[in-house]
């Protein structure tokens, strides 16, 4: 039987937005409240994006950017809810051929029509060796029937699992029944791509002047490490429903300055340096703000590395953090201390109990000072090594308060180095570490976007861990209707194995001036359209 409730809900919405008035010049068509004279948003991002092509892009700033220039075929409302995109409805007899109708009305910014023809070329852009894509292993996850025959240049790229039917139907064929198929395609990666443009201008062709989008968005000016600027679409089909006419990105390093200059009304959102979340939510209550993420926060140790190829070093250093230190004393935001890779907020995943997560932190220090004594260290014979974390002073803080909990309960002599971003994803990725920050956040919401992360052939296992057994797993709750034991297994034996220390699942902790409205703070993945949020005059 097929989910009709998914096509029925996609015509309402649709049916919905068709029947909006035309927006009142000064007041919200719903809410009523008086709008600012001036639609501009303007944030402080930590780091320049690392791309604005949506097969290329993979991080969470530059994917905000990329969800504004760009529209998939699905998007995730305030609440994180799947809405229709581009297609306007879709639906599933086995969440295995899944097909999507696209809307008719939908244009990229230089007028050309969208077509379900755009969507096949970018996922088969996705998966080409020459564009070497770092998501290209998402593609893989979303198992695209013969995808890993074309990643690996078995067959050609025509083979994949996704065909366009007519200009605006798109089928796409899976190698098993994924039932949140639908939550993976609202994942930058899958957004489609102007090939006419990618062909006439080159890697150049994300410049100002020459990208093309389909988003509710423009790109009108882009300087490196400093401002990325974006203005309305005329031409995207829900036009007339966005309220917000310019966005503007400030890359700001330093998260003491962006509160300056928030201060002094130069942003009107920037994250609440750590710490500082009480003082900000006592003084402007309706200002800060903190709500759980769908995020963690992890030291991964290089396994091919000596002495962390040995999981006694790993669990030695992972069981000597004080996780309560960490959220309760140094971030102060909400943070919830980590035992597990995967957050418990993740829909349908269950916590499982480690031993390790219940002992007291005495027991936990005193087991790591036996297993680093284990594997030969000890005061004769100190540990030495190097922590990597990118540019920012709440990786700082945080990296400088473990590294002295390891120093003073296991004698581990530490040393910091941090790098800006694009060095330090580089650097991470081709395992030229020891330990290094870590921090993911769910391109999707179930489990398996956090543990696949951990298989051996994954695209961001940067720890290099190897187990047969939790590949097995894996492959494993990729075809049960129900992997939630599964899942169970691979934390108990990641928790034994402790490839990588977790740390924390994150909070949200940002400052937004109270004119600005729409911002999804339901919504745990935090997947922001612009087009949704709006000024009020004060």
């Amino acid at each position: 039987m097929k989910t009709l409730h998914k096509t029925l809900a996609a015509a309402l919405v649709s049916a919905s937005l068709a029947g909006t008035p035309v927006l009142a010049e000064d007041t919200h068509p719903v809410t009523g409240e008086q709008l600012a004279d001036e639609q501009v948003f303007t944030y402080r991002a930590l780091d320049e994006s690392s791309s604005l092509d949506p097969q290329v892009v993979e991080d969470v700033d530059g994917s905000y950017i990329v969800r504004d220039l760009f529209e998939g075929l699905l998007n995730s409302d305030s609440e994180g809810n799947i809405v229709p995109g581009v297609a306007e409805r879709w639906e599933t007899d086995d969440n295995q051929t899944w097909t999507f109708y696209l809307r008719d009305d939908a244009k990229w910014s230089d007028g050309e029509p969208v077509t379900a023809n755009d969507f096949v070329y970018a996922w088969r852009r996705a998966v080409d060796p020459e564009l070497a894509s770092p998501y290209a292993w998402y593609m893989s996850l979303m198992a695209l029937e013969n995808v890993d025959a074309v990643l690996e240049g078995e067959m050609e790229d025509t083979t994949l699992g996704v065909e366009a039917i007519d200009d605006h139907t798109l089928k796409v064929s899976l190698t098993r029944p994924m039932p949140y198929f639908d939550q993976m395609v609202t994942h930058a990666t899958t957004f489609p791509s102007p090939q006419w443009v990618i062909e006439e201008h080159g890697d150049d062709w994300t410049k100002p002047g020459n990208l093309v989008g389909n988003g509710a968005f423009v790109l009108t000016e882009h300087v490196i490490n400093e401002r990325l600027v974006r203005e309305r679409n005329e031409m995207y089909w829900d036009n007339e429903n966005n309220l917000m006419d310019k966005v503007v990105t400030l890359v700001i390093n330093d998260e003491n300055q962006a509160l300056n200059r928030y201060d002094a009304g130069e942003l009107d959102k920037t994250d609440i340096p750590a710490g500082q979340y009480p003082a900000q939510e006592a003084e402007r209550p309706d200002e800060a703000h903190v709500f759980p993420r769908l995020c963690n926060y992890y030291y991964s140790f290089n396994n091919e590395v000596a002495p962390f190829d040995d999981a006694r070093v790993r669990k030695a250093l992972s069981y000597a953090i004080d996780r309560n230190v960490v959220v309760d004393n140094v971030l102060q935001g909400g943070q919830f201390p980590a035992y597990t890779f995967t957050p418990a907020l993740t829909a349908g995943f269950t916590t499982p109990d480690l031993e390790w997560g219940e002992w007291t932190q005495a027991q936990r220090d005193e087991r790591a000072r036996e297993l680093l004594a284990e594997a030969g260290y000890g005061p004769d014979n100190p540990l030495r090594t190097t922590l990597l974390y990118n540019t920012d002073e709440a990786h700082r803080k945080v990296a400088i308060a473990v590294t002295a909990m390891w120093k003073q309960k296991l004698g581990v002599e530490a040393t910091l180095e941090n790098q800006e971003w694009t060095t330090f994803l580089t650097t991470r990725s081709e395992g030229n570490y020891e330990i290094a920050r870590g921090a993911w956040c769910g391109d999707y919401n179930e489990a398996s976007t956090f543990l696949d992360l951990m298989q051996s052939g994954s695209g961001y296992n940067d720890a290099n861990y190897n187990s047969a057994e939790y590949d097995r797993l894996a492959a494993e709750a990729q075809t049960m209707s129900d992997p939630s034991a599964n899942y169970t297994k691979m934390e108990e034996l990641a928790a034994e194995d402790m490839p990588n220390a977790p740390v924390y699942h994150y909070t949200g902790i940002i400052m937004v001036k109270p004119d600005l409205k729409g911002w999804p703070y339901e919504d745990v993945q935090q997947n922001i359209y612009s087009r949704n949020l709006y000024k009020v005059e004060q």
